[in-house]
This record gives C-alpha cells, structure tokens and sequence, in this order.
C-alpha cells in the first residue's frame, strides 16, 4: 500500500480534461450578457460540516483559466470547516471567475465529500488498530486526487494501480482451477514470479480457504463480505504473521464491529464510489463589482 505523491503535471492534466469538457465552446451566457471589463470578488461558500479537500486543485483551476485572478485560500486541506466558512476569494475578471466556477467547486466539492467520509470512518475505529484503505473503485481519470483526498480525510491508500501489489481475487482462482491448479499452487506460482518487494495477498470467502491460502504462504488474506465473527474466528486460526484485510459490505455502522474483530486493515470502496459531495458554492460580492 504505497503513498504516491501528486505532481503538478498530472493535476494539470486532469483540470486541462475538465476544462476542455466544460469550456472549450466558451461561456455563451457570460459572454453574451457581461462586459468583459467588469471587476469583482467572489466567495467561496461552505454550506455543510466536514473536512474540506482540493483547494489548491481548484485554485490551479481559477489561474488556468485566467492567470491575472488573485486567489487566495483562506481555509487549508484537512481543516474541519462548518456552513458559512469562507474557503477562498477570487478576484478579477468576472467572466474569468464565471468560466472556472463550476469546474472549480465539481473538483472542491468531490474531494471535500470523500475525505469527510473517510473522517467519518476514522472517527468511528478511533482506539482501534485497523487501518482504514480506499480501493481502486474510483471516478476514472480522478483517481489520483480522490486518493489523495482520502488521505487528507485520515485514511490510507491501498493499490493505486494492477501493477502496485498482487491481490489473487475471485476471477484469477476460478480461471486457474479450470486449468487443474490448487490454491496453493496458484499461491507458490504467485509468489515465485512476485518482483521484489511486491507481497501476494488472496482473496478468500471462507474459513477453509484462508485457512489454505496462509498454509500456501500468503501474506495478505483478504476477508470477503463476511461478518465481524466469521472475521475474528479466523484471525484467531491464520498464524500472526499473515495480516488479515476486511472488504465487502464494510458501513459505518458495521465498521467497528469489523476493525474489533482484529483484521489490519479495512479496505472501503464507498470511500471513493459512493461518498455525497460537500456543499460548496461560489457566490460574487455585488459591493466588488465595478468596470474599470
């Protein structure tokens, strides 16, 4: 479970992509009925509790669009925030503001939503020692900041990609049984042929089969749907030196009830695929406005 940094680059692609998606035929309303002159000041406006995530994103996204805005961030990544917070000001051009608005707010609201859930499933394990990881259920193209936006929410980062672990799943079992290869097999082949550093993980969905997979030398057993007494049965029979990871169905109703069970780490896909937007909008200064 690596931590990957975010370069520049690859933030400047994705808002490129979101930009081109929004704007790239301009802003007929704007363009149609405000003078191009015209000055001003707008707000960033939280409207909900949590943790608030992506201001630089959608800062780069205001200077993207119009380089001589002036925008200053008021509140940081990982700050709680509450309704009436200003997160930033922007200053300058109107139409400029206007044609970054909603690009900006879809990337500060999104991040803003996942690191306040994952807040949320951090706050509910608190005193326990399993980790709480996103999965690769991701938005495409936004992967590397909804990550980064988990981790600003508490949480940590399991694979960011197929190439950055080996994770024997469901799919991969099947297909190699069907060509006459056990369990362990498949585990010994895996691990022969695992570059360095790389650890093998596997999937199981009972006793029996974790039971298997850590005699065959696994690492890392995945727990699949089951429940928090299926999970702690098993942590008590798999030697301790094989971690245990939960996955499937994993709530923050039922979340502490799993991480009590003694796993090393709760892997959540809700965090990213499921996580509700926080409410973020723009609003101009009407006393700012001036055409200079």
């Amino acid at each position: 479970m690596n931590e990957i940094k975010v370069s520049q680059e690859q933030i400047d692609n994705i808002i490129d992509s979101a930009l081109a998606e929004d704007i790239s035929h301009g802003n007929v309303t704007s363009e149609l009925l405000l003078p191009p002159q015209l000055q001003g000041k707008a707000s960033i406006l939280v409207k909900a509790e949590g943790i608030l995530a992506g201001g630089q994103v959608a800062k780069r996204v205001f200077l993207k669009v119009d380089p001589s805005l002036k925008v200053e961030i008021l509140i940081e990544d990982g700050a709680k925030v509450k309704p009436g917070d200003i997160a930033a000001t922007i200053s300058g051009r109107v139409v400029s503001i206007l044609n970054a608005e909603r690009v900006a707010l879809n990337f500060l609201q999104r991040l803003s939503g996942i690191a306040s859930q994952t807040a949320q499933y951090i706050a509910e394990t608190h005193g326990l020692a399993a980790r709480i990881t996103d999965t690769r259920k991701t938005t495409p193209g936004l992967r590397l900041l909804e990550k980064y936006a988990v981790r600003v929410g508490g949480g940590q980062n399991h694979r960011f990609h197929l190439g950055d672990g080996i994770l024997i799943k469901d799919n991969h079992i099947a297909a190699l049984r069907a060509l006459g290869m056990s369990l362990k097999d498949i585990v010994a082949k895996a691990k022969q042929n695992a570059p360095q550093g790389l650890k093998v993980e596997v999937e199981v969905n009972t006793t029996q089969e974790a039971l298997e997979a850590a005699d065959a030398g696994a690492d890392i057993i995945m727990l699949d749907n089951m429940s928090p007494d299926e999970m702690r049965h098993i942590v008590s029979l798999i030697p301790g030196q094989v971690k245990t990871e939960a996955s499937g169905g994993i709530t923050l109703a039922n979340v502490r009830a799993v991480a009590m069970a003694g796993v090393d780490v709760i892997s959540i896909g809700a965090l990213t695929h499921s996580s509700k937007a926080l409410d973020i909008s723009l609003e101009l200064e009407p006393q700012t406005l001036n055409i200079f």
